[in-house]
């Protein structure tokens, strides 16, 4: 097939590499407009079932994606001088970094990329038999054919900034802030080396007050630094990221009642965004490219290939949505919260998207306590271990516990396919029952898709449901 990708982002990079993967007969090019580097943003967060999902599907991306990657344990919630404690763990990779490894990894694979090249009509591409726009919430060719996308964009209330800061929060890290014109409060998580990413969130009046509305980015900066200065211990902000201002922006809820038009489909945030409170924007965009890769695989035709990819994307979001939509409501009504205290409110925090699991109030009292932590952070590593060597990340070595001879890493052949256990693994990491354990869910993913409907994806899909409680 001849595809044409317009937007260089994570689900274009991702849809190229996978369909590489399964055909490298593709001829794919990607269009993007910025040049080679630009990122708006700083880190992403994900967990250990996406790194199931990447390493099945192309391990070669999936190891520089790991060790490019930072691990944080814990999450803490701070009201002033009061903090509250949540266990789990989760991983978490600079967006430029990011970008960096999937530029590389489709250059390698034959993957055409064109920076610095504006697409504002798509009949330049005429010739191509698939055409993925994949050009952001705010997509330009969406919007030529937004009656037959049936396209909604509903703007949320709050105003955020998307910041880097000097710390390295060793915990990911919710601090409220109280100021003469309201709260003001940011959630951040290391992201780099010396890096971490801090994303600042205010309601509008309160923004207006504090003169944010008149001020540059330097200067919104700066005010922001002093009102967070307990927070950072005085470490700095960092409002520029590869040279570009960070801006203050309101969240754009996008929806489309159908996800594909003749030859056209689309993915990633073009085709839908959810709130970044749920911690899940990139990586689902990555789930559309290997849904959709597959679906391409496994129909010859092409209408009946995209009919499926979106069939079953449009159902997944739905949940994935709703939850994001309650997330995105709470924080926009966060003062009725706010005079409770920092552990009734993390703990309301945690269960705004209404999952109320039996003897989770009484497991979250238990997490106050330093020593219950500490058992919970070694329980992690653990897992963390456990889940590494099954994927094949780590070579599983029985050596160390009993003295005998290592076990070797997955054989280089099951690497080399990843169709015959993808629809497994991406069942796991879309269909399984996950208990969010704190106020940024420990498997986002997870815990917002498993009433989904799943057609087939993959050989052994329909075989594997797995309902796992965190």
């Amino acid at each position: 097939m001849k595809i044409v990708c317009i937007g260089g982002g994570p689900a274009g990079l991702y849809f190229a590499i996978s369909m590489k993967r399964r055909d490298p007969g593709h001829d794919i090019t990607i269009v993007e407009r910025d040049p080679i580097g630009a990122t708006y943003g700083w880190g992403v967060v994900f967990w250990d079932e996406m790194l199931d999902v990447l390493y099945c599907n192309d391990p070669d991306s999936a190891r520089e994606i790991t060790e490019g990657a930072v691990l944080w344990q814990e999450q803490d919630i701070r009201v002033g001088e009061e903090t509250a404690h949540f266990g789990g763990y989760g991983f978490s990779i600079g967006r430029s970094e990011l970008l960096d490894v999937l530029t590389r990894r489709a250059t390698d694979l034959g993957v055409h990329i064109q920076h610095r090249k504006q697409v504002d009509d798509l009949a330049e591409f005429a010739d191509a038999d698939l055409i993925v726009v994949c050009d952001g919430a705010g997509s330009r060719l969406r919007q030529l054919h937004s009656a037959e996308f049936g396209t909604e964009v509903r703007m949320g209330e709050n105003r955020y900034i998307w910041l880097g800061a000097d710390k390295v929060f060793e915990h990911f890290t919710f601090a409220f802030e109280k100021t003469p014109a309201g709260w003001v409060w940011f959630h951040a998580y290391p992201s780099g080396t010396g890096i971490s990413t801090c994303i600042v969130e205010c309601r509008p009046q309160t923004w207006v007050e504090l003169g944010f509305d008149a001020m540059d980015s330097t200067d919104s900066v700066a005010a922001l630094e002093k009102i967070f200065e307990q927070a950072l211990d005085g470490h700095k902000l960092i409002g520029q990221s590869r040279g570009e201002p960070a801006r203050w922006s309101v969240f754009p809820e996008v929806t489309n009642e159908s996800w594909c038009h003749g030859n056209v489909v689309l993915a990633g945030d073009a085709a839908h965004t959810t709130h970044f409170t749920l911690g899940s924007g990139t990586w689902l965009a990555v789930i559309d490219a290997i849904v959709l890769a597959q679906s391409l695989y496994d129909h010859p035709e092409l209408p009946a290939a995209l009919a499926a990819y979106d069939e079953q994307r449009r159902a997944e979001l739905r949940a994935i949505q709703a939850s994001a939509r309650a997330s995105m409501a709470w924080f926009e009504h966060v003062d009725r919260y706010l005079d409770r205290g920092a552990v009734s409110l993390a703990y309301a925090m945690s269960i705004r998207q209404g999952v109320q699991t039996p003897w989770r109030y009484q497991r979250y009292l238990a997490m106050q306590h330093a020593a219950v932590r500490r058992v919970s952070c070694a329980l992690g590593a653990v897992r963390r271990f456990y889940l590494a060597a099954r994927r094949g990340q780590i070579a599983l070595s029985v050596g160390a516990l009993t003295g005998r001879r290592g076990l070797p890493a997955r054989p280089a052949r099951d690497a080399e396919r990843p169709r015959d256990r993808l629809g497994a693994v991406v069942s796991r990491a879309v269909g399984a029952r996950g208990d969010p354990a704190g106020p940024i869910p420990l498997s986002p993913v997870a815990a917002a898709m498993h009433h989904r409907k799943t057609p087939p994806v993959g050989q052994e899909w329909a075989k594997t449901r797995t309902n796992r409680v965190d």
